[in-house]
């Protein structure tokens, strides 16, 4: 698998120059993109296309001619095959036959916007492009309401005024984003802002360009700290499961950070009231 460049021809790396020339042939997502990049690095090799429209018929012809000893350079027209692409599927069936499979390192969108967002880089999540279906758009959007790692999502310039109303929607007006416009291009453009600010713009500006979208991920929940009477209540299901009244008071304070003293006088003050009043006589 060999990364291409996303926008700046200088970012092909020597080593991902000698394999294009070293393999017998290309994989290719649109052969007249990468004829281009050939030419460039005067090239000359025999190509196949493999795109999402013909993962079956193109991954069978790659898979029968890496079998019969050849050895192929996968491309796709810019970025990291496999990611957010349909060399996934090709690296999936290669993995199940044994085929082996080397992957280069070099560009990728994601890592490149990640990397100047100005968000969390820790831990993040990438996304790729959101469904066009509503229902299925809704449906991933809602699932990501509580996410707290930074979120990664690509998208085409026609979809993006939509799908800024629906991040905006789903993580409220002021939630930071990164926005990330032709990278590596001369237009490139890295805007921080929110996503309120970006739905409103690009409502009034027609987007030109490819955009990756860095999201701040969720603040974490504030755990409300636990009162005593949800230790009694913790202390109850555990009698139910057997436990002695001190071992019950014993495990909910532990768990629940209270303190055992002021659980047990709780816990027997109520056992005693619930007890049943003794006979006068």
């Amino acid at each position: 698998m060999v990364p291409t460049p996303i926008g700046n021809l200088g970012d092909i790396s020597k080593r991902m120059a000698e394999t294009l020339a070293q393999a017998d042939f290309i994989a290719a997502e649109d052969t007249r993109v990468t004829v281009k990049l050939l030419n460039h690095l005067g090239l000359k090799k025999p190509m196949v296309t493999y795109h999402r429209h013909n993962t079956e018929t193109g991954g069978q012809a790659v898979i029968d001619r890496l079998a019969a000893g050849e050895s192929c350079a996968l491309v796709t027209d810019a970025g990291t095959p496999a990611i957010s692409d349909p060399g996934e599927e090709l690296v999936t069936r290669c993995a199940a036959l044994g085929i082996p499979v080397c992957a280069i390192p070099g560009p990728c969108a994601l890592v490149t916007a990640l990397a100047a967002s100005g968000q969390p880089t820790g831990r993040f999540t990438f996304e790729g492009f959101l469904a066009m279906n509503k229902k299925n758009r809704r449906a991933h959007l809602d699932s990501l309401r509580r996410e707290e790692r930074t979120m990664v999502f690509y998208e085409a310039p026609h979809k993006l005024a939509a799908t800024l109303q629906d991040l905006a929607g789903t993580f409220g007006l002021h939630r930071p984003l990164t926005l990330c416009r032709e990278l590596t291009k001369l237009h490139e453009e890295i805007r921080r802002t929110t996503l309120g600010e970006a739905a409103a713009w690009y409502q009034e500006n027609t987007p030109k360009g490819e955009f990756v979208l860095v999201v701040q991920g969720a603040e974490p929940l504030q755990e409300q700290e636990a009162t005593l009477e949800d230790g009694l209540r913790m202390v109850d299901r555990l009698r139910g499961e057997g436990l002695s009244l001190r071992d019950a008071v014993k495990q909910a304070a532990k768990e629940l950070g209270l303190s055992r003293n002021q659980l047990y006088d709780l816990a027997v003050g109520k056992r005693d009231q619930s007890s049943p009043p003794a006979e006068e006589g």
